[in-house]
């Protein structure tokens, strides 16, 4: 008799994908400027920490919110008693109209429609859990956050069919790719429940177009399916085009009385906008009141403290506050884009044209040694040991190209991503002096055989000519 569960001893979860297996590396070797100046610098790690002195002036200057108090009365008894699973209701109101402050106020959200979870990753999980059975699929535009290989599939059993996208648009979503990855899934039995994309992309830092965003209602529409929009980096967007969220899209096309108005569900979260993963605070919003009440009483399993959220309610609620950070941070994000971008470019490595989140989509195919997986995994590894940075490879993120990595820029300081673009100069200038000297050794050794020839075909001759005469 087993005794233990089949869950517990499978090798389901990706823990083992280069995107986890680099996260190891990096804590066996961690860099630190004094400590540790040779280590490996954390380059796989989406974090936003470019505005936390922002965060800490707010709290240095509401010391009630910080302490638990309210009109100087502390409230600690009543927020360490047990609380509802719906929420504080002044969290939840301060969230969604916070969400509706990044979105332009272009839309508005209903807080009895959120469903707050423990982080975006709860959060995926438990829409999988309402929308699909075991079994069911759910398609995914490639490249994507490899976390959803175990976010989505390892505990609920879901299944995921990638929608293959090129670099040859800029990995945009294409009607072809879609109806291409709804047939691969029917090939493989099993059945289509929705589509799930990230609005910001991870990793590609890009905002999906309205043109994609009426593609995928559209689609969603005839194949009478879901669609889970991942807005976590709503909150990232720097430079033009602006972010468009699928609710202002399905208002706008008149969704509002159909069927699809309540398949199309929004995850957001407070970790990349806000820099505050280790809050835990997630949440689901959704129009199909099935949903809703599902996903409340999954919430169970992964609560926000009402501590957390009393705070965040008093931050959230300062309108001042949080326009400044918003503008702020995107400003502080444009600029350290914009140096990542330019200490690679220097070291003659593109990225692909980006205006959102906390990393970029790296272009390293000509660095490759030939044209394929072993190559990106060869390359890889001379970056994280030899380099020592760790970024994905885009293998980890089932893109279908070999050589595009994805590299983080937010989660260290300015001196410490000079520093990373020195090393990864370096690399490219000693890897172009090997293959010069490579070539010059492999032309020296071709032009000796030739003369070795020659001179074999003029002794032959010579020998001929001998036994003629």
């Amino acid at each position: 008799m087993k005794l233990l569960s089949e869950k517990a001893t499978c090798n389901s979860h990706g823990q083992d994908s280069s995107y986890f297996l680099g996260w190891q590396e990096y804590e066996k070797n961690p860099y630190g400027e004094i400590q540790n100046p040779n280590g490996i610098i954390q380059m796989g790690l989406a974090e936003n920490q470019l505005s936390f002195d922002l965060l800490e002036s707010w709290l240095a200057q509401n010391p009630d919110a910080a302490g638990f108090k309210r009109n100087g009365e502390s409230i600690f008894r009543e927020l360490a008693l047990f609380q509802d699973y719906n929420g504080l209701p002044a969290f939840k109101n301060a969230m969604t109209k916070f969400m509706s402050e990044i979105r332009g106020n272009k839309v508005c959200f209903d807080s009895n429609k959120l469903v707050l979870t423990a982080g975006a990753t709860s959060a995926n999980e438990t829409l999988m859990f309402c929308l699909a059975d075991q079994g069911d699929a759910f398609l995914l535009p490639t490249p994507y956050y490899p976390g959803f290989d175990r976010d989505l599939k390892w505990r609920t059993g879901a299944e995921i069919v990638p929608i293959h996208c090129t670099s040859s648009n800029g990995f945009r979503i294409t009607e072809s790719a879609l109806e291409e990855a709804y047939l691969e899934a029917k090939k493989l039995n099993l059945r289509v429940k929705g589509v799930l994309v990230t609005n910001p992309s991870n990793p590609l830092g890009t905002t999906l177009s309205r043109n994609e965003l009426e593609l995928l209602l559209t689609f969603i529409d005839v194949k009478g399916i879901h669609l889970v929009s991942d807005e976590i980096y709503s909150g990232t967007v720097f430079n033009s085009p602006g972010f468009i969220s699928v609710m202002e899209v399905l208002i706008e096309k008149n969704y509002m009385k159909t069927k699809v108005w309540e398949r199309v569900h929004i995850v957001y979260s407070l970790s990349k906008d806000l820099g505050l993963p280790g809050f835990r605070i997630g949440a689901i919003y959704s129009n199909d009141d099935m949903v809703v009440s599902a996903a409340t009483k999954m919430s169970s399993f992964g609560l926000v403290s009402s501590q957390t959220q009393y705070l965040l309610s008093c931050m959230l609620s300062d309108k001042k506050f949080t326009k400044k950070y918003i503008s702020e941070n995107q400003k502080r994000l444009k600029k350290r884009h914009a140096m990542l971008v330019k200490g690679l470019k220097n070291a003659g490595i593109n990225c692909l044209e980006s205006n959102a989140g906390l990393f970029c989509w790296v272009d390293m195919r000509h660095l490759l040694c030939s044209n394929n997986f072993d190559a990106e995994m060869d390359l890889w590894k001379k970056i994280v040991y030899d380099v020592g940075l760790n970024i994905s490879p885009g293998s980890s993120c089932h893109c279908t190209e070999p050589g595009w990595f994805r590299a983080c820029f937010a989660n260290m300081s300015e001196d410490t991503l000079n520093l990373a673009m020195r090393r990864i100069k370096a690399f490219v200038e000693s890897t172009a002096t090997n293959t010069i000297n490579q070539t010059s050794h492999q032309n020296h050794q071709t032009s000796n055989k030739k003369k070795s020839f020659s001179k074999w075909v003029f002794r032959l001759s010579f020998n001929d000519r001998q036994r003629e005469r």
